[in-house]
């Protein structure tokens, strides 16, 4: 997992307790000391471009004169950062492997989101506070003069860039103790049961019963992060990653599970043992049994419906991942369905109406699934000609 936050949020504190915890942290700060020790070659590319007087009679780096030089120059910042970041991420790389696998391993890097580092993570923990807050910090705790910490707290990420890539934002406006009790929960609760899920090989499930709820208007963010963390996992062996399904259309009740759809070139693409090891490694299992689609309409070729699944491994975030061949008609009519219900309010509308009635039906989410299949079948041609005429779309046929 990833651990970042502004500076003066708290970050260390939650490191710090994480460690107390079992958790095995990589520190980027130290890592960064460690890189520009003298007579390292990132030392000398620093006082390359900097300049000479950067480095102290003894030859280490003078850190407060380089980060007063930096910190309010962007185009400086970015050549530091271009000259620290590759020396930092081969030492933390190298650390992270040599853990033993029965460790939670903690990233614990400041910069996180601005390097877009944590799509590479199995979760990511953001440690937010507020503004004021971390500038009255940076200045009583640190001894930064309010100017320089409003400089340092600008040249990173906004707590919008943050919170989009949070899986977890831990509160640090609070208490000490308030914060502390956050982060024993996440670790008890998510972190521990997920850690043993990547080991076993154990998919995540909601329940078999109420697990329809109403619209959570945080699918949006989920989803987009997921589609981040399995496009990074996948890279070309991909051609699209999406998200699918009634989570993604806004303001639709729905189980409470991301549905993702990726894209393959050819079926056989997914079943190579680099695309099934790269997704379990970021968390999704191979649920070999899934091979297949509904057709819709349902007199169609089943042959050209056939799919991949795999199921999160997240305690907390359940999500299903559906691999179809690009082009093909189950590709599309994922696609093609999401589009036209974003597009259309009646059709929401209609389709909340239906899933209500259902569940006044039945609330186990198997039964609640198989009754749902005549409903596409009737909403299968509306869908069809709304793309078709709208868009120009080909159909799914």
């Amino acid at each position: 997992m990833g651990l970042t936050g502004g500076i003066g949020s708290g970050k260390s504190m939650v490191a710090a307790e994480l460690a107390r915890l079992g958790a095995a942290v990589v520190d980027a700060d130290v890592v960064a000391r460690e890189v520009v020790e003298p007579g390292t070659t990132t030392l000398e590319a620093i006082a390359s471009r900097f300049g000479r007087h950067m480095l102290r009679e003894d030859g280490s780096l003078d850190r407060a004169a380089l980060a007063a030089l930096v910190f309010p120059d962007p185009a400086a910042l970015a050549d530091l950062n271009a000259i620290t970041a590759p020396a930092i991420t081969a030492r933390v790389e190298e650390r992270r492997r040599a853990l033993p696998d029965d460790r939670v391993s903690v990233f614990d890097m400041p910069l996180l989101v601005e390097r877009r580092l944590w799509p590479q993570e199995h979760l990511t923990i953001v440690v937010g506070a507020d503004v004021e807050t971390r500038v009255r910090r940076l200045v009583d705790q640190r001894g930064l003069g309010e100017e320089d910490a409003r400089h340092r707290i600008a040249a990173q990420a906004t707590d919008a860039q943050r919170r989009a890539a949070a899986d977890v934002w831990v509160d640090n406006d609070g208490s000490r103790e308030q914060t502390l009790a956050h982060v024993g929960r996440v670790w008890r609760d998510r972190l521990l049961p997920y850690d043993e899920n990547l080991r076993t090989g154990h998919r995540s499930q909601r329940p078999e019963q109420g697990a329809v709820v109403d619209p959570d208007p945080g699918w949006t963010a989920e989803g987009a992060r997921l589609v981040a963390k399995v496009a990074d996992a996948l890279g070309d062996r991909a051609t699209d990653v999406e998200h699918v399904g009634s989570t993604s259309v806004p303001g639709l009740l729905a189980k409470d599970v991301i549905d993702l759809q990726v894209g393959v070139r050819r079926m056989a693409d997914a079943d190579a043992p680099a695309f099934v090891d790269g997704l379990r490694r970021r968390g999704f299992l191979r649920i070999g049994e899934v091979v297949q689609d509904t057709p819709h309409p349902r007199d169609s070729d089943p042959a050209a419906w056939t799919k991949r699944f795999f199921a999160s491994m997240d305690p907390v975030r359940v999500a299903n991942l559906h691999v179809r061949e690009h082009g093909s008609p189950g590709w599309l009519f994922a696609l093609q369905f999401r589009d036209w219900l974003r597009a259309e309010p009646g059709e929401v509308a209609a389709y909340a109406a239906e899933k209500r009635r259902l569940l006044a039906v039945t609330d186990s989410t198997t039964e609640y699934a198989a009754a749902k299949e005549p409903w596409f079948g009737a909403a299968y041609p509306r869908m069809d000609a709304w793309a078709d005429g709208r868009h120009g779309a080909p159909s799914t046929r």
